[in-house]
């Protein structure tokens, strides 16, 4: 932030500028180079929430930015690493192959990490408790985030705030406190401190996301230091109302940073810029569902038995298109 009163959050097309060109502005206004010591250990957290080759495009973290990224942090040190945790139905390395980011990575000379898979301590995650978190990302002296702009059926909009929930590397334990989300996130947020966060609008979504919505091409990224102002910001910009994510408001309401237009500088193309985004929708069975993975027993014989799940996703599905399971 760069007073007691205001935070900044910088806004940039990508259409009449280089990506590279682009994310160098972002680094820049948010002062890289005084939170970035050379040689530093640099974390960066991706959304790679799919490992679908046609759902990759809207629903993952476009490989171009994190690679211009990846191509101004390696002027200050080489110990670049990125990781994601595994999902129930996905490893990392299959989301990293499917969105481009191996042949990325070995171009560059980065390292890709799955978090389910490395070293990890225990913290404690209010109102869950004790945790598992990547011992990685934690000692990092620097640890980045790079979200993608796009509404979400759960938590209404899905940022930088919630894209931190794929840093808890056991995804039992993220399907098992969903009923806790919105606080969880806000106790993610205030342990991992991110010195920077990068939102790639690039290709965002609408609707029913975070992976079943529309694609929505914006061509543009927004950055800040302040990761709570920043998806405020980029909510406004597609005609969200920040004050519905509860997640984004309770962050706000703990200290971790600002979520009222009159405390956010912003510096972009704003009329421009902002467009109008489909809200999600009320989805009945998702709260049904999200309901019952806080039993064990649901998640192993339900949510991880691909003979029933599938059959059952199959019948919402239907129903959806009827509008019998939304509001």
């Amino acid at each position: 932030m760069s007073d007691m009163n205001h935070a900044r959050v910088i806004l940039r097309s990508v259409s009449a500028t280089s990506l590279t060109h682009a994310v160098e502005d972002c680094l820049t206004f948010c002062d890289w180079e005084s939170w970035l010591p050379r040689n530093a250990v640099v974390v960066i957290k991706p959304n790679l929430c799919t490992a679908v080759p046609h759902q990759v495009l809207a629903c993952n973290t476009d490989v171009a930015l994190i690679e211009a990224l990846c191509q101004a942090l390696l002027t200050r040190t080489s110990r670049i690493y990125i990781g994601e945790a595994g999902h129930l139905r996905q490893t990392p390395w299959q989301a990293f192959a499917a969105s481009g980011y191996v042949e990325m990575a070995k171009r560059l000379g980065v390292e890709l990490v799955n978090f389910t898979e490395s070293p990890a301590v225990k913290v404690r995650l209010d109102p869950a408790g004790e945790i598992a978190m990547p011992r990685q990302l934690l000692e990092a002296d620097a640890y980045i985030n790079v979200p993608v702009l796009k509404t979400h059926a759960l938590t209404y909009f899905t940022g930088a705030l919630k894209n931190q929930w794929g840093c808890v590397p056991d995804c039992h334990d993220r399907l098992r406190y969903h009923r806790s989300i919105n606080v969880l996130l806000s106790s993610i947020q205030r342990l991992l401190k991110p010195k920077f966060s990068l939102m790639d609008g690039i290709v965002g979504m609408e609707g029913r996301g975070p992976v079943a919505g529309e694609a929505r091409r914006l061509d543009l990224i927004l950055a800040s230091r302040d990761s709570v102002a920043l998806d405020a910001t980029a909510m406004r910009l597609v005609g969200l109302d920040p004050l519905k994510s509860r997640h984004v408001v309770m962050a706000a309401q703990r200290g971790l940073g600002r979520i009222a237009a009159e405390d956010i500088d912003v510096d972009g193309e704003w009329d421009r810029l902002s467009t109008t985004f489909t809200p999600p929708p009320r989805d009945y069975a998702n709260t049904a569902m999200f309901f019952a993975t806080q039993y064990s027993w649901f998640i192993k014989y339900v949510l991880a038995n691909d003979s029933l799940y599938f059959p059952v996703r199959d019948v919402v599905k239907f129903f959806r298109r009827l509008g019998v399971a939304t509001k």
